[in-house]
């Protein structure tokens, strides 16, 4: 799975998972790059610790690329 590159728009909830860098880190749902008017409100998610995260809005799975 590719990384995700966060400097280009996309749509909000458009994939079910998505692999992020350190660099985008602190993680929140929807992605800084996303559509909002469309998606679910911004939730803070913790993936530092186990290297993935899951939305509990949209259900989405965030994976930490090494």
């Amino acid at each position: 799975m590719a990384t995700v590159d966060t400097s280009k728009p996309m749509p909000a909830n458009a994939e079910n998972q998505y692999t992020i860098n350190r660099s985008d880190l602190p993680l929140h749902c929807p992605l800084p790059n996303m559509s909002l008017w469309n998606s679910h409100p911004k939730v803070f998610l913790p993936i530092e610790e186990k290297g993935e995260a899951k939305c509990p809005y949209c259900g989405a799975h965030y994976s930490l690329a090494e």
